[in-house]
């Protein structure tokens, strides 16, 4: 295999993260300065989005909307087959392991479910196309940009998208807003 091919592996180190994101655990950045190194394009949601955006009790695994592309998934993959990632279990049965090993590709990701990672000690939730919340394209328009560390950058969904894919985890269902006018007769 070229070099060049080689996926990234993570090199944990001290965050040396910017003013205003002291919070932010050393395992987040780590694992998005891997994605990163991975080239791996990709809006932060989740609990580190929400840390981003201020919340300073925000917990979770790092989590992303990767961008829809072949290219981008197979980045993804490559990347995540070389850190020997595996498929993380919401229900442990007792004396069994919380992981499970899978093989991605490409395709599996364009599938547009949602995966949970684990590779060592951190966590990585891929989130797909979930019914009624926004895609990456969508998710891109509205984010912002915040530099979190010395030479990483980073795109995090808008606080009502961040808000969106937290509703989506918790209840499986997007929030749906519904507004209804009355018009008001006066009677004469």
């Amino acid at each position: 295999m070229l070099l060049r091919h080689r996926a990234a592996g993570i090199t944990p180190g001290p965050a040396n993260t910017t003013q205003g994101f002291e919070h932010l655990d050393d395992g987040w950045i780590t694992v998005v300065r891997w994605l990163q190194a991975n080239r791996v394009e990709c809006v932060l949601v989740g609990a580190i989005g929400e840390a981003v955006r201020g919340n300073v009790h925000a917990k979770g695994p790092v989590a992303i909307v990767p961008s829809p592309y072949r290219r981008n998934f197979e980045r993804l993959s490559r990347a995540l087959s070389e850190v020997h990632a595996r498929l993380r279990l919401e229900v442990v049965a007792r004396g069994g392991s919380d992981t499970i090993a899978v093989k991605m590709t490409p395709e599996k990701f364009a599938r547009g479910q949602r995966w949970t990672f684990k590779f060592g000690e951190y966590e990585l939730d891929v989130e797909g196309r979930p019914e009624g919340a926004p895609g990456y394209h969508d998710l891109l328009y509205e984010s912002a940009r915040f530099e979190i560390a010395s030479e990483l950058s980073v795109d995090v969904a808008s606080p009502e998208d961040l808000e969106r894919y937290s509703q989506l985890q918790k209840t499986g269902v997007a929030p749906e807003i519904t507004i209804t006018r009355n018009a008001q007769v006066e009677n004469a």
